[in-house]
């Protein structure tokens, strides 16, 4: 049955259509929000798959480009592979949601979002984020919702709620929250040095709205929400649990999960479960679920030895951070390196730096963003964690953790009139034990400042980590999480700022959400975290940047010429442009506006190349000196060429000071000579003069 629901969101009207179309999926909500339009579903598989211990959730945001009447670029002129945009707005999503699916659940599920339309008032991935909530909550898939998104932005102090695309280009601050009914469930943000309390209290207002929708989306489950079907559970059956303390004893799991090496741990755990393995040797059915149980005997020991006893696998304290070490300048001939080690992660990155034409191009739904001109790319091989496995090019993961660093740098970088390049930094994980991502914000900082990069002020990052008991009171708070914290802990909180501000936040956890005490405890946390790093460690590696870029960096040159000029420069065809290249060797760019951008690693090359456009952009004028070539000689005169396509004539009658009866008796072709313009003759013709030449002229 066809049913249309309405609420009013930020000033517009959201509608929800369920069982107008796609009816044969678990769900689906088909959205409305202004003119932006989205197609959400949820779909599950009949029974569980096998041989897997973790739930199979995917979450898809297809952008299609008639949604902002475009046809797709390249050959076969179709949508291919999903946008780094679209595969970040599948992170939103799944982060929140999938903490909500029951943990034992093993059926594949799919959430799919499909962009049909987009109003620049209405941002489909708000649009989407809820869809896919709303689609989850009316299927009949285990789901623990309603869960609830809502993005703010801040222009002038002021919050705005779900801001228009026009909005978030001026904003202050691009934050993303989801709620449940009770609590905060994810929290992403890109931030413009927002203070923390400023921060916590957008955070908040974020709730609020979501409040609202939820209470929207309790009203369309009620009237249409299907019943929840059962399944097949994957739980651990205790009896394994209780034989595996049998011959495990806590106390000897917690010796071998205690060590600060990580090498150290795995080996103690594949002892024992070798050891158990061997035990259950008869029992096929325990065998084939003694990994994840072995998994759960760990993280039970681990959560209760941080809880109750407040000791940490590596022995340190709650707020302490491991051994950190940062250094510049470890790779030779790039534009800038650096690498920062905490623990066993460990980040190496390096700067390129390029004229801003090789800036990236981004073909996507967003009519506001067509280019980017700082790029941040993360790679994490499996040699990182001590794995072996072929390289197919980076993840969800890997592009979601580059994108988390490119967006805490962004808001620290010179303008492109400040310096006009295109930036490029990698992030090389030459060792992972937790909290990569921050590791290489603090490496990034590092490089950059390496490269010559006039960044406005350092940035570093640091993650938390939570633990929880039965009671909203009952939790620990850790500073600076290592992997094993990471796996069976329950957040991983990570931000990253400067000395003065928040710059991006993203927030992960694996429970039903957090009180507001466990955010503002995190938050602050991570504040005398990165102090501590920013003062003690990476500023005494590099104070700031370097004043110049580095030697074999390219060198840039901006001036500005008339726009009406543009056309003699380029010519006909690119004939003069591409003459100047070829002598100079420097890449020359020319916006519609006349800003011209000369880069080169030879400065002397590019000044020549600066000498023949202005030249070129200018008009003659009386008493101008001037060095050309002779180029063509005729009975009346010679002509020079002073920048290519940029000709003359010295009369013949010029040439000397005493009568000249042939041309060829003062120049020849390929004479080099400095002659002197007198202005225009009586046919309004530019003349130029050798003889003329002043004697002290440069």
């Amino acid at each position: 049955m066809y049913k249309s629901f309405s609420m009013e969101l930020a000033g517009r009207t959201l509608t929800v259509d369920v069982g107008r179309v796609a009816k044969q999926a678990n769900g689906a909500a088909f959205m409305h929000y202004g003119d932006t339009v989205v197609l959400s579903t949820a779909t599950a598989s009949e029974k569980p798959r096998d041989g897997i211990d973790f739930f199979p959730l995917s979450v898809e945001y297809e952008e299609k480009m008639y949604a902002v009447g475009k046809i797709p670029g390249g050959f076969n002129k179709r949508e291919g592979k999903a946008s780094e945009h679209a595969i970040l707005t599948s992170r939103v999503i799944d982060r929140p949601m999938r903490p909500l699916f029951p943990k034992d659940y093993r059926n594949d599920v799919t959430l799919n979002n499909m962009v049909m339309s987009v109003d620049p008032e209405c941002d489909p991935e708000v649009v989407a984020m809820l869809g896919s909530a709303i689609a989850t909550c009316i299927s009949d898939i285990p789901f623990d919702g309603p869960c609830a998104m809502t993005q703010i932005g801040m222009i002038d102090g002021e919050f705005i709620v779900n801001p228009t695309l026009a909005q978030k280009a001026v904003s202050d601050l691009k934050l993303t929250v989801a709620s449940t009914r009770e609590k905060v469930i994810m929290i992403e943000a890109g931030a413009k040095e927002i203070p923390e309390a400023k921060m916590i209290d957008a955070i908040y207002k974020a709730h609020e709205v979501n409040q609202e929708i939820i209470k929207f989306i309790d009203s369309i489950v009620a009237e249409v929400g299907k019943p929840k079907h059962a399944y097949e559970s994957c739980a651990i059956p205790e009896e394994l649990f209780a034989a595996i303390k049998e011959i495990v004893p806590p106390a000897e799991m917690e010796e071998a999960v205690f060590s600060d090496d990580k090498q150290t741990r795995e080996e103690n755990i594949r002892v024992i479960t070798e050891k158990l393995e061997e035990a259950f040797a008869d029992n096929e059915e325990w065998l084939a679920v003694l990994g994840e149980a072995v998994y759960q005997y760990q993280k039970k020991t681990v959560r209760k030895m941080i809880l109750k006893d407040h000791k940490r696998p590596d022995g340190r304290a709650i707020t302490e951070i491991r051994p950190l070490a940062a250094e510049v300048d470890i790779i030779p001939r790039v534009h800038g390196s650096a690498m920062f080690t905490r623990g066993q992660t460990q980040i190496c990155n390096v700067t390129t730096l390029a004229p801003l034409s090789e800036a990236q191009k981004l073909d996507g739904l967003d009519e506001f963003e067509t280019s980017k001109r700082y790029m941040h790319q993360y790679n994490f091989p499996s040699y990182s964690v001590g794995e072996t496995k072929p390289s197919r090019g980076p993840g969800r993961r890997e592009i979601g953790h580059g994108a988390l660093a490119e967006r805490a740098l962004v808001p620290v970088l010179p303008t492109e009139e400040e310096f006009p390049y295109a930036i490029r930094t990698v992030s090389e994980t030459f060792e992972s034990n937790g909290s990569t991502s921050q590791a290489s914000i603090c490496a990034s900082t590092m490089s950059l400042m390496a490269a010559g990069v006039p960044i406005k002020k350092p940035v570093a990052g640091i993650s938390c980590g939570l633990v929880t008991g039965e009671t909203d009171d009952d939790y620990l708070v850790l500073t600076d999480i290592q992997g094993l914290e990471d796996f069976f802990g329950d957040m991983d909180f990570k931000v990253a700022g400067t000395h003065d501000g928040i710059t991006a936040i993203q927030m992960d956890i694996k429970i039903h959400g957090l009180t507001r005490q466990i955010v503002e405890e995190a938050i602050a946390r991570t504040k005398q975290a990165r102090e501590y790093i920013l003062t003690e460690i990476m500023e005494k590696a590099i104070a700031e940047p370097r004043k110049t870029v580095g030697e074999f960096a390219p060198k840039i040159i901006q001036m500005m010429i008339d726009p009406q000029k543009i056309g003699e420069v380029v010519g006909q065809r690119g004939k003069t442009i591409n003459a100047i290249i070829d002598e100079t060797g420097v890449k020359i760019d020319i916006t519609d506006d006349g800003a011209v951008s000369i880069c080169g690693t030879e400065q002397a090359m590019m000044d020549q190349a600066k000498k023949y456009i202005e030249i070129i952009a200018s008009d003659f004028t009386e008493g101008q000196i001037l060095t050309g070539k002779v180029v063509s000689i005729k009975d009346f005169g010679a002509f020079l060429e002073f920048a290519p396509g940029k000709e003359g004539l010295v009369h013949i009658s010029k040439l000397a000071k005493q009568r000249v009866e042939k041309v060829e008796d003062v120049v020849s072709l390929g004479d080099v000579v400095k002659v002197v313009c007198m202005g225009k003759d009586k046919m309004g013709r530019v003349s130029f003069s050798i003889k003329d030449v002043p004697a002290d002229a440069k």
